[in-house]
């Protein structure tokens, strides 16, 4: 499969909640890095972390406005949202993706998790 094929349908797991279908996607030594720096190794630990993530944010999605490849790299630039505690989120984002033998071998996020980081810090007022 070609770059923009599997960033498609890497997307469409995202946007599916398709865990399985995302962690079949990754490779074995899959990094994904959020905005903040953090870091998580590994097709199991993301796993559990799409769960997480997904249950938090059942309604998670990701678009894609412009997309760029070249090689095995791409830029993708859209905007992701969802609903958490009831609370509808979106905000400007973008994505550094890696992609090596027809998987994602890094996932790269760069947004503004303001509206995120406000939902959540109400659950500990």
């Amino acid at each position: 499969m070609d770059p923009r094929g599997v960033l498609e349908r890497w997307i469409e797991a995202i946007n599916c909640h398709d865990v399985a279908d995302l962690a079949a996607l990754m490779t074995r030594d899959f990094l994904f890095v959020d905005s903040l720096g953090g870091q998580v190794n590994g097709v199991q630990p993301m796993e559990s972390g799409w769960r997480a993530y997904f249950a938090m944010c059942p309604d998670y999605w990701i678009r894609g406005d412009s997309v760029l490849t070249q090689g095995g790299a791409a830029l993708i630039a859209g905007e992701a949202g969802g609903t958490i505690d009831g609370q509808p989120w979106r905000t400007p984002a973008a994505w550094k993706v890696e992609i090596r033998n027809g998987q994602i071998a890094e996932w790269r996020v760069f947004a503004d998790n303001k509206p995120v980081y406000e939902i959540l810090a109400k659950r500990r007022s």
